[in-house]
């Protein structure tokens, strides 16, 4: 995957997202805590920097309305593959955490937020392909009885679909 130039923010704030670098053995520890296989795409995302807030391409366009915009989410950070970081999947407010505490639906792995503060997630959707496929993007949006909207069908297609906001 072709990691878009310039799309990490390296403000104060993003430390709270930014885990330590990974390891063969962290990614497995996160993957069996999850239950999922995390995609390629992503893996090799975080060893360029693992989690962060976006500073390019922090929006991506969407055929459906959500209570965000008409036409696109808005993203705030990527979760870091750790648990260290607050925002990493297995942190204090990872994955888990807006299942558990939000009642978000167990569907996969929630792996970045939007600025929202947590009342819509972006989520790695495995229901069609099982814990070891590749799953499909989606958002789930909180403030419209968790509705869950594909976003791409992948995660590297996610990340490819990112803009600048306007």
């Amino acid at each position: 995957m072709l990691i878009p130039p310039d799309l990490w923010n390296s403000g104060p704030y993003s430390a709270t997202y930014i885990d330590d670098p990974l390891t063969p053995d962290k990614i497995a520890d996160v993957e069996r805590t999850l239950g999922y296989r995390l995609p390629a795409a992503y893996v090799e995302l975080m060893r360029s920097q693992n989690g962060g807030l976006l500073k390019r391409g922090t929006v991506h366009p969407m055929n459906q309305r959500t209570s965000w915009s008409s036409d696109h989410i808005a993203i705030t950070g990527i979760f870091a593959i750790g648990r260290t970081s607050s925002h990493s999947l297995c942190g204090v407010t990872g994955s888990q955490f807006f299942i558990d505490d939000w009642g978000y639906p167990p569907i996969g792995v929630y792996f970045a937020d939007c600025p929202s503060a947590g009342h819509d997630m972006v989520c790695l959707d495995y229901r069609a392909c099982g814990p070891q496929g590749e799953p499909a993007v989606v958002h789930v949006d909180e403030e419209l009885d968790y509705r869950i909207t594909p976003v791409a069908p992948s995660f590297e297609a996610f990340i490819r679909g990112l803009e600048h906001r306007s």
